[in-house]
């Protein structure tokens, strides 16, 4: 959470459609203005082969692909709420040789995976949709899944840090669709009072707009 930060102005039972949308022009404006922060995410998550991931808010896959393909000796789990998103999600991993991986309709408030299965948990531009009175309840699914010393990587539009990049929060405050649902947040704290230690969290700015990227562990 930020202070002076914006709530989610966009109901849950929502998000899907929105996201079903934008969909095929997405990839472009991730390009924009998400590549650097996705990749200083992956490069955090440590990729080691035959490990167990569950990747949440998948999208159209992109993270999801290349976690894939470093772990063609492990399970490969993403889901999305948006079946746009993941439709385009599948489409590219059917680019793999190997088929150890799974996407699929699912929400971050009830997570289909067993207690403590989970080795590495990627979550990529999903919280600054969620309204602050909520994400206690997601951030307690997350913990739920990982397992002892599992890592958790998280990717969110944050509070601008730098010049021209509070420019998203003036859009986002005259139109939250314009923004696909998106404001800046800070979740360092939110993620330590439930009990994970926060290794890193690093600001990146692209296009002026501004991301934080979280290495977290349970």
């Amino acid at each position: 959470m930020t202070a002076n930060s914006p709530d989610a102005r966009i109901a849950p039972e929502n998000i899907g459609s929105v996201y079903d949308s934008v969909a095929p022009v997405y990839d472009l404006w991730a390009w924009l203005t998400e590549l650097r922060a996705r990749d200083r995410a992956l490069e955090l998550a440590n990729i080691q082969d035959g490990q167990d991931i569950l990747e949440v808010a998948v999208g159209t896959g992109v993270a999801f692909y290349a976690m894939a393909k470093q772990n063609p000796g492990g399970s490969n789990t993403g889901i999305d709420i948006s079946p746009g998103m993941l439709n385009k999600a599948k489409r590219r991993l059917q680019k793999l040789q190997h088929r150890n991986w799974s996407l699929n309709t699912g929400t971050a408030f009830k997570l289909d995976v067993p207690d403590a299965s989970v080795d590495l948990l990627m979550n990529n531009y999903m919280f600054d949709l969620v309204s602050f009175a909520d994400m206690d309840t997601v951030i307690g699914e997350f913990k739920r899944v990982l397992r002892k010393d599992g890592r958790l990587v998280l990717v969110n539009m944050t509070q601008g840090e730098r010049f021209g990049s509070q420019v998203y929060n003036y859009i986002y405050r005259l139109s939250p669709k314009a923004m696909g649902g998106c404001r800046g947040v800070s979740m360092s704290t939110c993620l330590q009072e439930h009990g994970f230690s926060v290794e890193t969290r690093q600001y990146m700015q692209q296009f002026l707009f501004p991301s934080e990227v979280i290495l977290a562990r349970k």
